[in-house]
């Protein structure tokens, strides 16, 4: 496999223990930075129910689809390029949204994008399913994210591990609501929130 991730098999049992919770109903899921394709295979076997449709960098979309074909499943879609910067996104609407270890790795801008993103294409009462780390009110949830987030800012000073509040406002102008936010494994959090109707703002068209 192309791009292989072993924290993807690490995490990817705890994720679906979660989804299996959250994402009952039958719909699309888009999921934004699906790297090796790794998630998608397995989210896709165990939750038949919903189609997925995975999404990556224009750098990284043709080892994803070569993974992708060769363990094809009828409920995967094929691979689009999708850069959260570049509006409009190829998909103009869907059920839900999920996306792992990725706000961390985009400079803060491209963060503010993403949801900006969301906002546009997310269905009324749609869900937004974050994996990653996490600080709160500027802390550190361990010295191993403490370190992590220094790895990462020296690596690329524009990246790092966003602050929870900062993220959550984010989602909160986008008329997003926090539903959940769990621990999980390697001092992770998955955090959801749903779009509710009532919180929707106006958004200009794209």
């Amino acid at each position: 496999m192309k791009n292989f991730s072993q924290a993807c098999e690490n995490n990817k049992k705890p994720i679906l223990e979660i989804l299996k919770i959250v994402l009952k109903g039958p719909g699309e899921v888009l999921e934004i930075g699906s790297g090796s394709g790794q998630h998608v295979l397995y989210f896709g076997e165990h939750l038949p129910h919903l189609n997925w449709q995975p999404t990556e960098l224009p750098a990284g979309i043709s080892a994803l689809r070569d993974n992708l074909s060769a363990a094809p499943l009828e409920n995967i879609l094929m691979p689009r390029v999708l850069d959260v910067c570049q509006y409009p996104w190829p998909i103009s609407s869907v059920a839900s949204i999920f996306t792992a270890n990725t706000l961390h790795i985009m400079a803060w801008p491209d963060v503010r994008h993403f949801f900006k993103g969301v906002g546009r294409v997310l269905n009324p009462n749609g869900l937004l399913c974050i994996y990653g780390p996490f600080r709160y009110s500027g802390n550190y949830t361990s010295e191993s994210n403490a370190y992590f987030d220094r790895w990462l800012k020296e690596r690329n000073p524009a990246s790092g591990i966003r602050n929870f509040e900062d993220v959550n406002f984010l989602a909160q102008e986008q008329g997003l609501e926090l539903l959940h936010d769990y621990s999980m494994p390697a001092n992770n959090q998955l955090i959801i929130w749903e779009l509710r109707h009532s919180l929707m703002k106006n958004l200009p068209a794209c």
